[in-house]
């Protein structure tokens, strides 16, 4: 695999060939079942709040009118950009689809740091495209603990909250990324909280629907005491028997202690990695991420 500095040569296509190209929503759905047949679990409404960030940036090769691979490379700001979805067909593996897509495909990230979350099989794979591991992300899963009342200081997001909330989400983000935060927050089944102190947004999370259960991210707060207090709010209407799923930073130990401590335990994890520099970003405000696929 070839670094992403270089551009490879695009030989002429000829017919059967695969063919990559920039691909409009409503030909992803065969990729989002593949993430779901593949245990990613993914948000059921995920990728129309993320595909208007970067419409140019979701790739599919494509061969005589059937999707064989995909992969997508999000360009958040001119600095920063992120990379998944990389998945090739299954009964299509092996024969050099997911590597041409890749090589089609990661040239549009065009000099921008890239981070994306690799499946630890596929580490090494990455460290030869120029990838360098910052930390483990571990997901958590569970049926959460009931907890207490919810103090008042939380309280539903609304459209006078967005600015706000856009502003905080760039403090913990490593770009700004107002648009998919206002889809992101009203997106249909989406829940959004606010804990607001004095007034100021000290922290925000989002509860969605996914294939299995529920996934919260993201879960973005100034303390451990606030992060409690909007998980508790965000899980409180759920049904006994429902899950929740939670993707948290490795070195996030007050994160791992909120979800021990409301019944999720670890079931998996993936491997950040990053090209180049990060952007500046309040990690230490991240208790959950919000999503694997785009960052």
């Amino acid at each position: 695999m070839r670094p992403l500095s270089e551009t490879p040569q695009q030989p002429p296509r000829t017919p059967g060939e695969l063919t990559v190209t920039a691909a409009p929503l409503d030909l992803w759905h065969d990729v989002v079942r593949w993430t779901a047949d593949e245990g990613w679990n993914p948000g059921r409404g995920d990728i129309a709040c993320f595909h208007p960030t970067d419409p140019d940036g979701f790739f599919l090769g494509r061969r005589d009118g059937q999707t064989l691979s995909a992969v997508s490379v999000v360009n958040y700001s001119d600095r920063y950009a992120f990379l998944g979805y990389y998945l090739v067909a299954p009964g299509h593996r092996g024969e050099g689809h997911g590597l041409a897509t890749w090589r089609a495909a990661v040239p549009h990230a065009a000099g921008r740091t890239v981070g994306l979350d690799a499946v630890p099989a596929q580490q090494a794979t990455y460290r030869r495209a120029g990838f360098t591991p910052a930390h483990d992300t571990l997901r958590y899963t569970g049926r959460p603990t009931p907890s207490g009342a919810t103090p008042p200081e939380v309280v539903p997001v609304t459209a006078a909250h967005l600015d706000a909330v856009a502003a905080y989400d760039r403090r913990c983000f490593p770009a700004d990324r107002r648009g998919f935060v206002a889809r992101w927050l009203t997106a249909d089944g989406h829940t959004a909280r606010v804990f607001l102190r004095d007034g100021a947004v000290a922290g925000y999370g989002v509860i969605r629907p996914a294939r299995s259960g529920y996934r919260i991210g993201p879960l973005f707060a100034d303390t451990p005491r606030v992060a409690e207090a909007l998980f508790d709010a965000l899980t409180a209407p759920l049904d006994p028997a429902d899950e929740v799923t939670m993707d948290i930073p490795e070195p996030r130990g007050d994160a791992h202690a909120l979800a021990t401590a409301r019944g999720l335990t670890p079931r998996s994890h993936t491997v950040r990695m990053y090209t180049g520099r990060v952007p500046a970003a309040d990690e230490e405000r991240t208790f959950g991420v919000t999503s694997l696929e785009l960052g």
